[in-house]
């Protein structure tokens, strides 16, 4: 054998043991920075690589190509970084992210899950990451739920505080089966107050045509007092990256990071203070 074969030999071999180096436990991987040094060890999916399932509802998650932005997803994206892995969000049906993560093809899912007894009979929950809290949209500034009385109210199906607006407000509540509908017929001046989600609400009046408030609290509607939680559902086989979560989480919480990136994304930084935890 002679000198050049063995110099190509010992260098073959230094940077195998450099790349199995980098991509050992959850420092993961193919694309994290050289000598990147992960906050936790915990598996994954895919080696060097956080999957997250994931249905665009923006402002809280939407994704474009290999990113994944909108407040789950700049939470998300931030835990990975340090952890040393990248991000690979898997966009699909809805109904389709629970069951992906509880079958562990995913590591984690985004797009705003509210804590339910249902859910966590089949996958693990982050601690509280934010409140949904309900938004009132109007031309006249409305902000109190006791305002709405004698206006003609539109809410989307599926938010807890559907029912206690139907039973305040009687046939003057129009619940719409999307927020594009009740949107239209309030641009239309079809009804005169929106109640949504206050994110969803911020997002969609970029335009600045309508005030969106934080509702007071009311005692007639429920969700006005105690918002739902968000949490990031996990799988129940990875305990592991549940404690990862909930320490970066504690972390984010205690520096600030976790407000701020509410504000950046519209939501009001009060939505970071969630209470204790809770199912619905």
């Amino acid at each position: 054998m002679n000198k050049k074969s063995i110099i190509a030999i010992a260098l073959g071999s230094l940077l195998t043991f450099s790349m199995s180096a980098c991509s050992s436990g959850s420092g993961g991987g193919s694309g994290a920075e050289a000598g990147c040094e992960p906050a936790n060890e915990f598996s994954t999916v895919t080696d060097g690589t956080l999957t997250i399932a994931m249905y665009d509802l923006p402002p809280f998650a939407q994704s474009s190509g290999t990113e994944a932005t909108g407040v789950d997803g700049d939470i998300l994206t931030l835990f990975a970084e340090e952890n040393c892995l990248t991000v690979t969000p898997s966009s699909m049906a809805t109904a389709s992210v629970i069951p992906t993560v509880e079958a562990g093809r995913a590591d984690v899912a985004a797009s705003a899950w509210y804590r339910t007894e249902a859910r966590a009979e089949i996958i693990n929950y982050t601690e509280p990451v934010y409140t949904d809290q309900m938004g009132i949209i109007s031309s006249t500034g409305i902000t109190t739920v006791g305002e709405l009385e004698g206006h003609v109210v539109g809410t989307v199906d599926g938010y807890l505080f559907v029912e206690d607006l139907r039973t305040m407000l009687g046939d003057n509540l129009r619940v719409y089966p999307s927020t594009l509908n009740m949107y239209q017929d309030l641009e239309a001046g079809r009804i005169d107050v929106g109640i949504d989600s206050y994110g969803s609400g911020v997002y969609n009046n970029a335009d600045d045509k309508f005030t969106v408030v934080v509702s007071d609290q009311d005692e007639r509607v429920q969700a006005s007092m105690e918002a739902a939680q968000i949490s990031f559902p996990v799988p129940k086989s990875n305990e592991e990256i549940l404690t990862a979560l909930n320490t970066f989480l504690d972390e984010i919480r205690a520096d600030g990071r976790l407000e701020q990136i509410l504000i950046d994304n519209g939501l009001d930084a009060s939505a970071a203070d969630t209470g204790d935890p809770r199912l619905i």
